[in-house]
C-alpha cells in the first residue's frame, strides 16, 4: 500500500506531506483545486514522462517521493532483487525534475533508470482515469488477469519450466546444425592439431618438473665443488667445525665440574655438534649423488623446446594446450557422431514439445471455462455500475504458424502449429460493447476515462481476491453517474477496499460518504502566489465535506443530516 507521499515544488504545490491508511481513501475538492495535480505528481514516481514545466516557478527542482509497504508482493521483490535492490517491507521511490528538464529517478535511495522505475511502478499502483498508467489498456495484462481469477499460477509455472526446456534443446539443435558445415571443414585441421599435440603428449605440471631437473644438471659441476668444500669445512678438514665443537664441549664439561652454571652450555654445545654431524652427512650424501649426464641434459632441452613450440601455437601454456586438445577432440568426436547427436536432440525436442503442448492445452481449456464466468460476472457488475446493455467477451485465440513451425517455440494444437508465449499458446483479449446495438470492440480502444474506470472497477471487483496489485487509484470514476448508480459504484469501491488500498477522487457524496480516510484538496492564495494543499479531515469535517457535495457551496442542516445518513452515522450531529 501507499504509506506516504511527499511533493515539493511541483506545479501549484509548494510542500505537501501526506500519510495514507489502508481501506478506502477518498479525495475531494472544488473544481480546479488541484486534485489532478496530485495524481499527476504521483504518476511521476510510477514512471510517467516529465518536463521542466512541472517545476514550481522560482524553484530549482520538483521532488516527488512515495513510501510503499511491499511485504508479500513477491513479483516486485523478485524484480528488485534481480536488479540489486535489497528487498524490505518498505520501498521508497523518488523522482526529481530540474528546472532545466533533467530527470533523476531513485529506488531505495539508489539511482535507477526511468524504464526500471516504470517497471516497479506497474507492480505498485494501478491508476485508472484519464491517465496512461492503466493496466486494463495494456493488452498483455488481459491473460494474466484471467489466469489470476482462475488461480492458474501453478500450471503457468509448470508450462514455463517446460517451455524453457523446449527452447534450450531447440537452441542447442539449431546451433549444432549451423556448425555442421563448419565442423566438416575444420575436422581435417583439428585432426592435424590433435596429432601434433599427441606426438608430444604433454602433461600438466611437466614443464616445471623438467625445468627444475635441467637447472640441477646444468649446474652439476658447481654443486659438486661447493658441497665437497662444505663437507671438508664441516667435518673432514683440518680444524673442521665438528672437531672444534668437540674441543669446546670437553672444556665446558671440565668447567661444569667446577661450576654447575656451565652444565647447560656444555649440553647445548653437544647438541650443536650433533646438528653439524647431520648437516655434514647430508652434504656428503648429496655430493656423492651429483650426476654428470650430458645425454640427459640434451634430452631435457629437446623436450622443453617441443613444449615451448606447443605453447606458442596453442595458448601460451601447457595447460592451455591441453584444454585446446580437449576442445578440438570433442569437436572431432561430434563430427564423427553428428547424425547420432542430431537424432538424439530431435527426439528430446519432440518429447519436450509434446509435454509443452499438453500443459498449454490444459491451460487453454481452463481459460475457456474461466472466461465464461468472467464474461457473465462483468456484465452483471457493469449493469450495477450504470453501464446497461453491456456485452463483454473474453476472446481466446492462437497464432497459427505455417507448416513446419518456427524454430522451437511452437507446439501442435489439433491439426495446426501455434506459437508459444510466456503463458501458453493462448492470446487473450477483452472485447466490450457499452451501448445497445454497437459492435463489440477491443477494450484497449475504449476512449472514455470514466467508462474505463468503471469497467476496471467491475473487473477488479470480480478478480479482487486473486489480483496482487496492492494499490488501485480511480480518478473520475464518477463521470456521468449519479443516484442509484453512484451508490453502486461506492459499494463496489468499498468492497474492493477489503482486498486493496483504494484511492478514489470523486465529486459524489454517495462515494465520499463511504471513506475510511477522507482528504480535501484546497487552493489558497498567499500574497501573489497560489498554492494547492491537501489535508486529512476529521470526522466532523468529513460530514461537512459530504454535506457540501450534497448541498453545494452553502452547507445546510438538511445537507448535514443527509451526509450523516450516507456515512452510516446515527444520532444527533
Amino acid at each position: 500500500m501507499l504509506k506516504a507521499l511527499t511533493i515539493t515544488n511541483y506545479a501549484l504545490i509548494e510542500e505537501l506531506n501526506i500519510e495514507f491508511s489502508s481501506g478506502l481513501v477518498i479525495i475531494t475538492g472544488e473544481t480546479g483545486s488541484g486534485k489532478s495535480i496530485i495524481i499527476d505528481a504521483l504518476g511521476l514516481i510510477l514512471g510517467a514522462r516529465s518536463s521542466a514545466d512541472v517545476v514550481r516557478k522560482g524553484s530549482d527542482r520538483a521532488v516527488v517521493e512515495g513510501t510503499f509497504h511491499i511485504a508479500g508482493n513477491g513479483k516486485l521483490l523478485q524484480i528488485l532483487d534481480g536488479n540489486g535492490v535489497t528487498g524490505t517491507d518498505e520501498l521508497i521511490v523518488r523522482r526529481e525534475i530540474s528546472s532545466k528538464g533533467q530527470s533523476r529517478c531513485f529506488i531505495a535511495d539508489s539511482p535507477a533508470t526511468l524504464a526500471f522505475l516504470k517497471q516497479v511502478g506497474e507492480l505498485l499502483v494501478d491508476l485508472h482515469g484519464q491517465h496512461e498508467h492503466q493496466s486494463l489498456l495494456r493488452l498483455e495484462t488481459h491473460i494474466a488477469m484471467l489466469d489470476d481469477f482462475g488461480g492458474l499460477d501453478g500450471i503457468v509455472a509448470e508450462f514455463q519450466g517446460g517451455r524453457r526446456k523446449l527452447r534450450g534443446i531447440g537452441e542447442e539443435l539449431d546451433d549444432l546444425r549451423r556448425r555442421e558445415r563448419q565442423l566438416a571443414e575444420k575436422r581435417e585441421f583439428y585432426e592435424f592439431q590433435m596429432a601434433e599435440i599427441d606426438a608430444v603428449a604433454p602433461r600438466a605440471g611437466e614443464e616445471e618438473e623438467l625445468g627444475r631437473e635441467l637447472k640441477i644438471l646444468e649446474n652439476a659441476e658447481k654443486l659438486f665443488a661447493i658441497t665437497g668444500s662444505l663437507y671438508g669445512m664441516l667435518y673432514d678438514g683440518e680444524q673442521s667445525v665438528h672437531d672444534l665443537l668437540v674441543i669446546v664441549r670437553n672444556q665446558l664439561q671440565d668447567l661444569s665440574g667446577i661450576d654447575n652454571q656451565f652444565t647447560e652450555a656444555a649440553g647445548e654445545c653437544a647438541s650443536a655438534g650433533a646438528v653439524v654431524s647431520e648437516l655434514a652427512k647430508f652434504i656428503q650424501g648429496y655430493n656423492a649423488r651429483v650426476e654428470f649426464n650430458p645425454e640427459r641434459l640434451d634430452t631435457l632441452r629437446d623436450r622443453l623446446g617441443k613444449l615451448a613450440l606447443l605453447k606458442r601455437k596453442y595458448g601460451g601454456s601447457v595447460e592451455a594446450t591441453l584444454a585446446h586438445r580437449e576442445k578440438i577432440g570433442q569437436e572431432v568426436r561430434l563430427a564423427e557422431n553428428f547424425n547420432e547427436v542430431i537424432d538424439r536432440l530431435t527426439r528430446e525436442l519432440n518429447e519436450a514439445r509434446e509435454a509443452c503442448s499438453a500443459i498449454a492445452g490444459r491451460l487453454s481449456a481452463k481459460r475457456h471455462d474461466i472466461a465464461k464466468k468472467v464474461d457473465r460476472a462483468v456484465v452483471e457488475e457493469l449493469e450495477k455500475l450504470g453501464i446497461r446493455h453491456a456485452r463483454f467477451t473474453t476472446r481466446i485465440l492462437q497464432t497459427e504458424l505455417p507448416s513446419g513451425g518456427e524454430g522451437a517455440d511452437f507446439v501442435g494444437a489439433g491439426r495446426k502449429n501455434v506459437r508459444l508465449n510466456q503463458r501458453g499458446y493462448d492470446d487473450v483479449e477483452f472485447f466490450i460493447s457499452t451501448n445497445l446495438g454497437e459492435e463489440e470492440m477491443p477494450l484497449v480502444r475504449v476512449a472514455s476515462g470514466g467508462e474505463v474506470s468503471r469497467i476496471m472497477l467491475a473487473l477488479k471487483s470480480i478478480l479482487a481476491k486473486s489480483d496482487r496489485l496492492p494499490v488501485l487509484i480511480f480518478d473520475e470514476i464518477d463521470v456521468g453517474v449519479s443516484g442509484r448508480v453512484a451508490q453502486a459504484v461506492g459499494r463496489s469501491l468499498k468492497n474492493l477496499s477489503n482486498f486493496h488500498q483504494v484511492i478514489a477522487i470523486t465529486h459524489l457524496p454517495q462515494i465520499a460518504g463511504l471513506a475510511d480516510t477522507h482528504f480535501a484538496v484546497e487552493k489558497t492564495e498567499r500574497g501573489t502566489r497560489t498554492t494547492t494543499g491537501m489535508r486529512r479531515l476529521s470526522l466532523d469535517e468529513q460530514v461537512r465535506e459530504v454535506a457540501r457535495l450534497l448541498s453545494g457551496a452553502e452547507v445546510t442542516d438538511a445537507g448535514l443530516l443527509g451526509a450523516r445518513e450516507l456515512m452510516g452515522l446515527t444520532g444527533p450531529a
